[in-house]
């Protein structure tokens, strides 16, 4: 049994070909290199020549090899070209507003976060003003408190004496000032 082998073969392309009758352009139509740019001028607005990017394949000239180039020689910039288009077709106007609109939110944001860092620091010098006076309330309580205990010693010594010492006039004085821990 024979082995047969197929070969794969690419698909040949036509050029376009020349249509009778239409005027030839005016403009060059020049097809891009595979690397780099290619060098043109834009077409003129209201001219009949066709406007898309895309240059057009029903050209009366598609024979002539001078047209079909490396598209160096015709001065063609089809970067440029797109270029031009896209600026005439996208407007810059909202990308402009929310630029602005970014840079404006940015700046209040870093407004509202220098104030905060400063109401931080207020708050941590605040809280430090507070343990000081805090602290300074603490040693006052307690040499207040040692204060009333010595006063209270020295209250009930006293006391223990004038009983001691006049029992009837304590007594009497008692019963018409009554002690508030009775």
């Amino acid at each position: 049994m024979p082995v047969t082998q197929t070969r794969y073969q690419a698909p040949t392309y036509s050029r376009p070909v020349a249509m009778p009758g239409k005027p030839a352009s005016k403009l060059p139509v020049a097809y891009p290199a595979p690397y780099g740019r290619v060098a043109i001028s834009p077409p003129q607005r209201g001219s009949s020549a066709n406007t898309s990017a895309v240059p057009s394949l029903t050209s009366d000239s598609g024979s002539n090899s001078s047209e079909y180039g490396d598209g160096a020689s015709s001065g063609i910039d089809l970067v440029e070209l797109l270029n031009d288009k896209l600026s005439t077709t996208v407007s810059p106007m909202p990308l402009d507003r929310s630029l602005a609109r970014q840079a404006q939110t940015s700046g209040e944001l870093n407004a509202k976060n220098r104030e905060l860092l400063e109401l931080q620091e207020l708050a941590q010098h605040r809280l430090k003003n507070s343990r000081a006076n805090f602290t300074d309330g603490m040693k006052a309580a307690k040499e207040v408190k040692k204060d009333l205990d010595w006063t209270q010693k020295r209250v009930n010594t006293l006391k223990t004496k004038t009983e001691r010492k006049y029992p009837k006039q304590y007594a009497r004085a008692s019963k018409r000032y009554p002690s508030p821990e009775h």
